[in-house]
């Protein structure tokens, strides 16, 4: 009989980062189905499954700390009556709604300073050359993606700068440093976040490697 052997150190913490990803996860899930749209609910807040699938992908490529440091952001704003996907797609609207924006959204969004922008740019940068990096070597996954920049926004599709620009600005100050931290290690080891999270999201759905993928949609779109 086999007598079973204690979890190695790295499979334990996999462990604890699947789970704090899925109360992250689904913490936001219940933020998301209180957003407010114009008109009613928008068909993305019934759509568990993919929301699963995007939000689960990102947190997978996070480090422990900053997940958890999320995770506290989003519980001490459902304690004070904050709701951090409203923000997040409330400073969307800046770029892709910018009259009802200073109307009716922007009083209620906290104010960033400009040393908090400068840094929240800084990671907007690198993060635009990854995802272009990305885009460039895998054609027919990048096809699929959001447009990169702000200057291709319209009322109906929120470009990768502008959704990242959103989201940065509802992090925590904590949450941001270590933000920058993982980008600044993930700089230093040569990896690319966005080719880390698509991986995920690939592996997710059911395929073995990103090059898979990459082939079934070139397969695909021939036929």
């Amino acid at each position: 009989m086999m007598i079973p052997t204690s979890a190695s150190p790295e499979s334990t913490t996999s462990d604890s980062l699947q789970q704090l990803a899925e109360r992250v996860v689904v913490s936001e899930w219940s933020q998301f189905q209180r957003v407010n749209n114009e008109g009613g609910p928008a068909s993305c807040q019934s759509n568990w499954k993919v929301f699963h699938q995007m939000r689960y992908s990102q947190f997978l490529a996070w480090p422990m700390d900053l997940l958890s440091s999320y995770a506290h952001d989003l519980a001490i704003a459902e304690q004070n009556g904050r709701n951090l996907l409203t923000e997040k797609y409330g400073r969307m609207m800046q770029s892709t709604a910018p009259e009802e924006f200073h109307r009716s959204i922007e009083a209620y969004i906290p104010k960033l300073s400009a040393e908090r922008i400068t840094r929240e740019e800084r990671i907007i940068v690198i993060q635009l050359g990854w995802a272009q990096d990305f885009m460039q070597r895998y054609r027919a996954l990048g096809s699929s993606m959001r447009t990169l920049r702000t200057k291709d926004d319209t009322p109906e599709q929120t470009s990768f700068e502008t959704y990242l620009r959103g989201e940065l600005g509802t992090y925590s100050d904590a949450t941001l440093s270590l933000y920058e931290n993982m980008m600044h290690g993930l700089l230093e080891r040569g990896c690319n976040l966005t080719e880390s999270i698509v991986c995920n999201t690939m592996r997710i759905a059911g395929y073995a490697s990103l090059q898979e993928a990459e082939r079934a949609l070139e397969q695909k779109a021939r036929n």
